[in-house]
């Protein structure tokens, strides 16, 4: 049919979720292709239909594009209104410390007094409204995270710091958000199986900063900016592409921002920042050198990219108690330390481990798993890392998704003697996550650290194709109460629990 004046009700990519007077989009994915159900889209009561393939034959008006995911994102501005031209818009990507970093922004902005909200794989805020966005790590889809930065426009938020992944912009959901400032964490070993390469996995990461050159001229941004980690080998891949507006953080003393009598406290850390034109210092309930890391991040953009002042900054950093799933403590009166975080990377893992012996002179015991149908290289690279900084390491369950779990426990026990491993010795292999959590608590003596890495606030785990309820906060909470011979939560059953 021929193209007319239509009025659209919505934009969609899933047929199911169409309804009368919807824009429907097709694109192919991994296991699937939407041209596939484009009858059942205008069945449903889509009216246009956006495509990559030729001789479609549809019974509405059919648009043929080079790229249908990227039309996606931006027929979705335009739906909305285009809200992010809007808003200052703060992108933050990276491997490990993202989410962290997102929300020190967030409230270091709120601290400022400035109208600001935050979407990232955790949630949304948005004024008095905490959203949930999904199953397991991710950016949402460009429709949603376009209607979600119309919500802030519409509530009169002024600035946006979003979280983004590697496949948030290979699958061009984040096209469409005109950034303003880019920031970068780190760039390590991760999501290979689904980029490639790593080459591909690193373009992805890119695609944040060379955007900043794509977005249009906002008369309420300060400018246009790009904070680089001087400590991080992405900062000589980044570096060509922003070398004219972007500023570097580190411990490394060639930084723009440098950091200075770091302390580590059980509570904490302190330390001195140093940047152009100032000098003050933070104080945070964050543990780690890799939260320094990321709090330089957020000095910078806010200070350099924002404006802010530096009491706002000390207050907004102070204000951050934890990120959920984040060396998140659980405490129901054991006489050890317990931790929740999400590492599910070699570097991450070896920064929580790292952390964790900093927090005790006694022992570290580490439960963790590797995911099914994902990068198979940091099944021995974590389990490696385990060995050689946890004193003990039980290896269990962690989104073992079509994959045998025993297989890939097999393979992360290879990666463990590998490094001196020995099953049973100082490391197990308990396919069930409850019962990996409990056994690791009955190890633990007064002073211990016990630390669950992998989930963190994540409240699922896949085994097939179904997800299952699972959180390890929850899981940790109840492993402790039964230990203690306390009331408590129960462990959430998996299809591996007995």
């Amino acid at each position: 049919m021929p193209l007319v004046d239509i009025d659209i009700a919505g934009v969609v990519s899933d047929s199911r979720r169409v309804q009368p007077g919807d824009l429907f989009v097709a694109f192919k994915g991994g296991s699937f292709d939407g041209h596939q159900f484009i009858p059942q889209a205008i069945e449903r009561g889509a009216v246009v239909v956006i495509g990559e393939e030729s001789g479609i034959q549809s019974t509405v008006s059919y648009l043929q594009v080079e790229n249908s995911r990227r039309a996606l994102a931006y027929l979705s501005a335009a739906f909305y209104g285009n809200p992010a031209r809007q808003l200052t818009m703060i992108g933050v990507t990276g491997t490990d410390g993202k989410t962290t970093t997102t929300n020190l922004i967030f409230k270091i902005l709120l601290a400022q007094g400035l109208k600001a909200g935050m979407i990232s794989t955790v949630n949304a805020v948005i004024g008095d409204q905490v959203l949930d966005t999904g199953f397991h790590v991710t950016t949402p889809d460009a429709p949603d995270i376009q209607r979600l930065l119309a919500l802030m426009v519409q509530k009169g938020l002024t600035h946006a710091v979003i979280e983004t992944t590697s496949h948030g912009w290979a699958q061009y959901r984040v096209d469409a958000c005109e950034f303003d400032i880019a920031v970068i964490t780190n760039i390590t070993h991760e999501h290979i199986n689904d980029h490639g390469s790593f080459e591909n996995y690193k373009s992805a990461k890119a695609r944040l900063f060379s955007s900043l050159h794509e977005t249009v001229d906002k008369p309420q941004v300060r400018q246009r900016l790009a904070i680089l980690n001087r400590d991080d080998a992405s900062y000589e891949y980044l570096l060509p592409l922003v070398s004219d507006i972007h500023v570097s953080y580190g411990f490394n003393q060639h930084a723009d921002v440098r950091v200075a009598n770091v302390k580590h406290y059980q509570s904490g850390l302190t330390f001195l920042v140093q940047g152009p034109g100032f000098e003050f210092p933070v104080q945070s309930r964050l543990i780690g050198n890799f939260n320094v890391s990321n709090c330089l991040a957020a000095i910078s953009t806010t200070i350099l990219g924002v404006g802010v002042d530096a009491q706002s900054v000390q207050e907004g950093i102070s204000s951050l108690s934890a990120v959920p799933g984040r060396m998140e403590r659980i405490d129901q009166g054991q006489d050890f330390i317990a931790i929740v975080d999400f590492a599910h990377t070699p570097n991450a893992l070896r920064c929580a481990l790292e952390t964790a012996r900093s927090l005790t002179a006694g022992r570290v015991i580490s439960v963790f798993g590797s995911a099914g149908l994902r990068d198979k290289q940091k099944r021995y690279l974590m389990s490696e890392t385990s060995i050689q900084l946890a004193d003990y390491t039980i290896l269990t369950a962690e989104d073992p998704r079509i994959e045998s779990l025993e297989s890939i426990l097999s393979e992360m026990a290879v990666g463990a003697e590998s490094k001196g491993g020995i099953e049973g010795v100082n490391y197990w292999r308990v396919p069930d996550r409850g019962e990996a959590i409990q056994f690791a608590i009955t190890l633990a003596q007064p002073g211990d650290v016990v630390i669950a890495c992998g989930k963190g606030h994540e409240q699922s785990m896949c085994f097939g194709n179904v997800e299952y309820p699972w959180d390890d906060r929850v899981a940790m909470r109840a492993c402790l109460c039964a230990h203690l011979g306390i009331d408590g939560p129960s462990v959430p059953r998996l299809p591996t629990s007995k």
